[in-house]
This record gives C-alpha cells, structure tokens and sequence, in this order.
C-alpha cells in the first residue's frame, strides 16, 4: 500500500441538527486516526448532504465546514428523499476522492469498522457492504417487517444482499459505472448490486440512534418497500397476469361443470350463464390488464429521465 488513498464519507442528512455535532466530532477523530495510522490519505473529507432540511441542519453544516477543515457540505435545492440525497452526494465527490463511504448522520452504524471497509478495498475490493450482524436493538416488528422484506425481494428477483442498508463502500470506478444507471426511481440496495465487481461485507452491529426520531416509521418503510419492488422487478404484474390466466382457466372448468350438471338437472335456470360471464370475464380482464401492464411496466422503468436532484450549493 504504497499511496494512501483519499476517503470520503458522504453522510444524508434531513433534519439532522440534534446530532450533527456529535457526528463531526466522533467522525473528525476517527478519520485524524485513520490518516495517522497511514490508512488514508490527509486529503480524506467527510460530506455533509442537506436533504432540504427544515430546520437548522445547513446552517450547523456550514458553521462546522468554516471551523473544521475535514468537513465538506452539499445542499440539495428541495427535499428529495434520502435515495436522491444520497445519489446526490456521490455523483458529487465521484470525482474528488478514490472510495466513499455512505452512512447515516444518526450514528447508528458502527464507525469503528471504518478500517475494514478500507483494508477490503486495498484487498481489490472495488464495493464492499456493511451488513448487520444481529437485530437486537429493533423490536419484534421491525426485526420481523425487515427481514420479511429482503426475502420478498429475493422471491421477486431483486438480487440485494440481506440485512444490508445504504452502509457501503464504494470505489471511484464503481461510482463511475453507478453514474450510468438513469432509473428516477432509484432503490440504490438493488442497483449497486448490479454494478459487479469484487464485492466482499463487513459485519457491524447497529447502534441506536444517538439523538432525534426516526426518519423511517412505518408509513415511509412501507412506501420504501413498494419503491424496491416496483423499480427493480416485474414480477407483480406477471402475478395479475398468472392470476387472470388461473381465474379464466377455472371459468371453463366451471362452465364444463354447469353444462354437465345442467343435463343432470342439478342447476337452477340463469345461474351458471351468470357466474360463468363473471368469472370469464373478470379473468379475460386481469388476463389483459397484464400483458399491457409488462408492457406499461418496461416503459415506466427506462423512460422517466426528470432529474433525479439538483445541487444548490457545494462547501469544498
């Protein structure tokens, strides 16, 4: 390891001001620490991104980038969600640094394991993925929900890696070949993925949060699941498609069974004619609605080209 490589953490933030000082400072001294031990080089930053916070994040961001020099700030023009801010940050400092690292402004993940995702890169390792070891500080629910939901999108073909957040690294190369993927509906869990490369993970264990709420209750994991599943897989609509495929086949079955109780006389006048149209007709129904739906579902996913941030201002 002959050139120390520059680091930079790029880290989300909205509505972060009750732990940003923390965050600096336990940051600050786990980089100086990194940089002494020859790890990395002095060049190393961490970034601050502003998800359009409402309260005094940016200001807290600012104040910290004029007083310390290891710290950088970027400023998102609105509130775009934390996929978008996150994009937003590394497309940024693609360019500036050799690997980033992404992680939470909450300091949930475990920073002490910073140098393993390093020495992994130094081993070839162009991305490498922080999973969580156990769940023992989410309750029965969450554990439950959580777990539930990477397994969901294995079954729908999504190839993201269990247990695994937006804690990773990531190389200048492997942020370059990110840059090409133009989904507007970015679920990063499952595209960095698709990227390739030498991939290894490192174990941690989650912290809970030092300061402030969640950004996550139940409403928004809920809307962040659907996000997944419907921008990396196709498979719900080939489920209404099997689904109408199923209900027309059992319609026939049906009318089959009417007919042939028609001529034992055990049917009442008008009732198979009815229950026959519905389901034959419901099934034709879902049977259409799906194969326009694949359809409908591949132009949604390649065509949508909004930009997916806009950057307001940039403290180097």
């Amino acid at each position: 390891m002959d050139r120390k490589e520059k680091l930079y953490l790029v880290i989300p933030c909205y509505n972060e001001q009750e732990v940003l000082h923390e965050t600096e400072h336990r940051l600050t001294v786990k980089l100086n620490q990194m940089i002494s031990d020859g790890l990395i080089s002095d060049e190393s930053r961490m970034v601050f991104v502003d998800d359009g916070s409402k309260d005094s994040t940016w200001n807290i961001i600012k104040d910290m980038h004029e007083k310390n020099g290891l710290v950088l700030g970027i400023k998102s023009s609105r509130n775009r969600g934390h996929q978008n801010t996150l994009l937003a940050g590394l497309m940024t400092v693609k360019d500036e640094c050799d690997m980033a690292i992404s992680m939470d402004a909450d300091l949930q993940d475990d920073i002490e394991v910073l140098d393993e995702f390093v020495k992994k890169y130094y081993d070839g390792c162009e991305i490498v993925y922080g999973v969580r070891s156990a769940r023992k500080t989410d309750t029965f629910f969450k554990k439950f929900t959580a777990e539930g939901f990477y397994k969901v999108m294995k079954w729908m073909g999504a190839d993201i890696v269990f247990n695994h957040a937006d804690y990773r690294l990531m190389s200048s190369r492997a942020l370059n070949e990110l840059a090409k993927y133009k989904e507007v509906n970015l679920f990063l869990r499952g595209i960095v993925p698709m990227i390739g490369f030498k991939t290894d993970v490192v174990m941690y264990e989650r912290h809970e949060r030092f300061a402030g709420e969640s950004k996550y209750p139940l409403k928004k994991m809920l809307a962040f699941a659907m996000d997944g599943i419907t921008s990396l897989s196709i498979k719900p609509i080939r489920f209404i498609t099997s689904l109408g495929v199923i209900l027309f086949a059992l319609s026939v079955i049906l009318l089959i069974y009417f007919i042939v109780g028609y001529f034992l006389g055990r049917t009442a006048p008008g009732w198979a004619t009815i229950v026959v149209s519905i389901w034959g007709i419901g099934g034709l129904q879902l049977l259409a609605i799906g194969v326009i739906g694949e359809y409908i579902g591949k132009i949604y996913m390649e065509t949508k080209e909004r930009p997916r941030y806009i950057i307001e201002e940039f403290l180097k």
